[in-house]
């Protein structure tokens, strides 16, 4: 089941045309929502934010805006079999949405944390402050990492920075302060980022956006990565070409970083 063009289809496959620039080149913008309280307007959902994410890459490409009205139809329509949803516009403002669940292991991986790999400087996500359809890079990294046995891959720069995982924005914790590498260094400006920079800087915590460098990470006591579906996802783990990384997946200021997503 979803919603393609203004229309409720039951079926697992979508038609497209065989030069749609949408499957030729992945020119597609996308953003992905849970959806919390059964609600569009509740504001862990955050719509407003994440049609603002559509909104603003739309405009940067001069696209078809798309029929918003219809949008949020098919989104109420499928918020009610999904908590998951993903909402894609295509260049000439055509709409589709799909509906998923939460992945099955996530209380386990939020309890327990992830192990990531480093990826190749040379993958890269392109166009980084944008969610588009070409998300090659991030695939491939993702599953390079699965068959080391690795949940997750951080993307690093030329310089070796790291940047964010395949999924998410990384967060880090020392000497009492939160870091998260800077939108400069040419990452997505994730939702979830947003709402927990805001929440820590209103309740007087300081957040530091820095490169990481490798000085930098190697002083943190604890990392996680955060995005709008799984919240925050505590990182035990980093394997690096020459060395691995342990951190604390239990520190107590994860925690408080959860606290957040129990408004």
């Amino acid at each position: 089941m979803f919603w393609y063009n203004g229309k409720l289809i039951n079926s697992q496959t979508l038609e497209l045309d065989i030069y749609d620039p949408g499957l030729l080149y992945g020119a597609t913008i996308f953003t992905t929502l849970r959806i919390y309280g059964h609600s569009l307007d509740h504001s862990l959902t955050s719509w407003q934010a994440h049609c603002d994410r559509l909104h603003t890459s739309i405009r940067s490409f001069a696209w078809e805006q798309p029929d918003w009205n219809r949008i949020r139809q098919g989104a109420e329509i499928l918020l009610t079999h999904f908590p998951v949803l993903r909402i894609t516009i295509f260049p000439d403002g055509r709409e589709w949405i799909i509906g998923r669940y939460l992945p099955q292991n996530l209380l386990e991986i939020q309890k327990y944390g992830v192990s990531c790999t480093i990826a190749e400087p040379e993958i890269y996500r392109s166009l980084p402050s944008h969610k588009t359809g070409n998300y090659l890079s991030a695939w491939m990294a993702k599953t390079y990492a699965a068959k080391l046995n690795s949940q997750e891959a951080i993307l690093v720069n030329t310089a070796g920075n790291w940047l964010e995982t395949t999924t998410g924005n990384l967060w880090g914790w020392q000497n009492g302060s939160w870091w998260t590498p800077p939108l400069t260094e040419g990452i997505l400006p994730g939702i979830g980022r947003q709402q927990l920079i805001h929440w820590l800087q209103t309740h007087q915590q300081t957040v530091r956006e820095e490169p990481w460098t490798s000085e930098l990470v190697n002083g943190f006591e604890a990392i996680a990565y955060t995005n709008s579906v799984v919240e925050v996802i505590p990182i035990h783990t980093v394997y690096q070409p020459t060395e691995s990384l342990q951190y604390d997946p239990y520190h107590p200021r994860l925690q408080k970083l959860r606290e957040l997503f129990l408004a």
